[in-house]
């Protein structure tokens, strides 16, 4: 760990100490027969720099290395993250967006900044993500072992958790979908450069770093959004898990139960078909990644069922995972097969959801119009 003169204004020395367990310090001339930022960079596997002032990019950008920090940083071969974290007018200034444009031209990964509260009482792009969804980016990197920004200038939609169906004011149809395969996409895209839009639909997860988030909650609303960003995207996909049925009529107040114990009928109708609808868009239409959740075993029978998905809803990819009452579903692991037209493209036995996400991203890749540019 290695904070700034300004950080120990915000953060005092002994915080640091006591949180690393190890004595910190900003200068290179602390214990100089060491040489630290020399030794640092050279064992270190990833470098992340969180929060990144806009004085602090524009040091990095420009070679300055006037502190332990940023000679590390000059020194430093490993993947190098950074995480700014600043007032929207300092993100948006022209300076601040040419470091930003400078440092990923180098190699750097920078990621967005998240959108909402920042000091008093403004608000807009500027604030640091969740540790936990900057942790998942760094995992992305860490597991590749290099920043490769090979989806940079390349528009994702990702959509993620589980529509829900209102019954009555207070009940739902729905599905056990955790939204943590659609962010560990997101993580992996944002991770190789991607500008990143996700659609939630009622996930109770801290918003992916790097990405912009819609919440939606019924399959109607996941369309409606879905349309508006799909417009604008080279890739959309859609890992959520969207209803097949919705009630015909939702009560208007909580459906009770009756003395002499009758059970309401309800009728169902299908909800919107999102990836048929995406699938039936107009060329030039954006690549096309479904998801087909089945309970049969992963082997031929998914393969087939998977198949027959992608002719039917016009798709480019279907990813087919196996699910049941302990996978997929509400799992840190799963399991996929990643089918296209001319056949099974890549099987992904069971994983991290984020080792899923780098095999989609990796077949998904070649398949952009501007991988061949």
């Amino acid at each position: 760990m290695i904070p700034t003169e300004s950080s120990l204004e915000f953060v005092g020395r002994a915080t640091w100490e006591a949180l690393s367990g190890n004595p910190v310090s900003t200068t290179v001339f602390d214990d100089v027969h060491e040489v630290a930022h020399v030794k640092i960079a050279q064992h270190a596997s990833l470098v992340i720099v969180a929060p990144a002032t806009a004085n602090l990019l524009a040091k990095a950008a420009h070679g300055v290395a006037d502190d332990l920090l940023t000679s590390t940083l000059l020194m430093a071969r490993a993947p190098v993250v950074f995480a700014p974290a600043m007032h929207t007018e300092m993100w948006e200034h022209p300076a601040t967006a040419q470091n930003v444009a400078t440092l990923r031209e180098r190699g750097a990964l920078v990621i967005d900044p998240a959108s909402g509260r920042l000091t008093g009482a403004d608000s807009g792009p500027g604030r640091l993500p969740e540790a936990s969804a900057l942790a998942e980016v760094c995992d992305v990197v860490l597991a590749r072992g290099s920043v490769t920004n090979d989806l940079a200038g390349v528009r994702v939609v990702v959509t993620a958790g589980g529509t829900r169906e209102p019954l009555d004011p207070v009940r739902y149809l729905g599905n056990r979908s955790s939204g943590r395969q659609g962010w560990a996409l997101a993580a992996a895209a944002v991770a190789r450069g991607a500008h990143v839009d996700v659609i939630a639909a009622n996930v109770d997860l801290a918003d992916p770093a790097g990405c912009t988030v819609t919440r939606v909650s019924t399959a109607e609303s996941m369309l409606t959004a879905v349309l508006d960003k799909a417009s604008k995207a080279d890739v959309v996909v859609m890992a959520a898990a969207v209803a097949d049925f919705r009630a015909r009529t939702a009560a208007d107040t909580k459906i009770k139960k009756t003395d002499d114990d009758r059970v309401p009928e309800i009728t169902l109708a299908r909800t919107a078909d999102v990836l048929a609808t995406l699938g039936s868009l107009p060329s030039p239409r954006p690549l096309l990644v479904g998801f087909a959740a089945e309970t049969v075993p992963s082997g031929p029978e998914l393969v087939s069922l998977a198949t027959n998905k992608l002719l039917k809803k016009h798709v480019d990819l279907i990813v087919a995972n196996s699910v049941g009452i302990d996978k997929g579903f509400e799992s840190g692991v799963n399991a996929a097969t990643i089918v296209s037209a001319g056949g099974v493209e890549a099987e992904v036995p069971t994983a991290s959801k984020a080792a899923v996400a780098v095999a989609v991203w990796d077949v998904v890749l070649p398949r952009l119009p501007r991988a061949d540019a």
